[in-house]
């Protein structure tokens, strides 16, 4: 199963570029899109969900063409938008058994299993027959991806799903996608650089519409060996040093502020050489674009 996207733009009536000429080929497993709010992820999702139309491009999930069969797409597709809204009244069994009748199970024993299934795999059983209204950010969370999973879909969309998460149900959520997404294709769109590096064995970065890195998140790391420094300084000296040097981030530790900066040389005697993370990958295709890795 392979996600081919050539081309995509969408430009919204406001003036907005939310794509611009987006390319991609992604292929089993989670891949993960990374960006800042407003980058165009959540446009380019809504595009492979059937949700919206774009002005131009293609996107083609092996020989079925996403753009023009929207009905058929349905029918294989996963999806767990940002924001979704749930009967607070209703239990989780009996919400997910009419989603379930909804994608079209309609014999009772078979719908049933399924249902005990999915709520088994997402840690939920012992809860079905809680109001959703009582569930927690992270309950709710793992709900959408049970009714996402309904249909044994070949495509699964998860959008911005660990936002506002505990550390807690953020690792049971983690473990769940990576249970999910051995055989299907996984799309993980977030602005959290830690649900890429510990999840994704490809990834892109996006920004104002447009790819600006692709490829495994360690090997693009690599990419950046020996070109990136740190130094912890006094946090009264940082606006110096953010204007006579390329710094890309900064972290307040214990009262003083540790800075990376990327350049070819060392850029000032205080500062060491450090092994690169994915997050200095995103902070350098950001802001310094002209040495992304597309």
């Amino acid at each position: 199963m392979q996600l081919r996207i050539e081309n995509l733009a969408k430009t919204y009536a406001n003036g907005v570029q939310a794509l611009r000429g987006v390319s991609l080929t992604i292929g089993e497993g989670i891949f993960g899109l990374l960006g800042p709010n407003g980058a165009g992820k959540s446009t380019l999702m809504r595009i492979l969900a059937t949700l919206q139309e774009a002005d131009s491009g293609s996107a083609h999930l092996d020989d079925v063409d996403i753009l023009r069969d929207k009905h058929r797409v349905r029918q294989m597709l996963g999806y767990l938008p940002q924001e979704f809204g749930l009967y607070p009244k209703v239990t989780a069994q009996r919400l997910l058994d009419h989603f379930a009748h909804l994608k079209g199970i309609v014999e009772t024993s078979q719908r049933q299993a399924l249902v005990e299934l999915l709520l088994r795999q997402t840690n939920l059983w012992d809860d079905r027959n809680r109001r959703l209204g009582s569930f927690s950010g992270g309950m709710k969370q793992r709900f959408g991806i049970a009714q996402a999973l309904i249909g044994s879909p070949k495509l699964i969309i998860v959008d911005e799903p660990t936002a506002g998460l505990d550390p807690e149900e953020r690792v049971r959520f983690h473990n769940l996608l990576a249970e999910i997404g051995e055989e299907v294709v996984v799309i993980l769109s977030t602005h959290i650089v830690s649900d890429v590096s510990d999840l994704c064995r490809s990834m892109a970065i996006i920004h104002e519409g447009r790819l600006l890195a692709t490829g495994d998140p360690a090997d693009l790391a690599g990419h950046l060996r020996g070109r990136i420094w740190a130094a912890t300084v006094a946090r009264a000296d940082v606006p110096r040093y953010r204007d006579s040097l390329p710094v890309i981030s900064s972290r307040l530790f214990a009262g003083r502020t540790q800075l990376r900066v990327f350049a070819d040389n060392r850029p000032a005697p205080e500062f060491k050489p450090v092994e690169p993370e994915v997050e200095d990958v995103y902070f350098t295709s950001i802001k310094r674009p002209e040495y992304a890795a597309c």
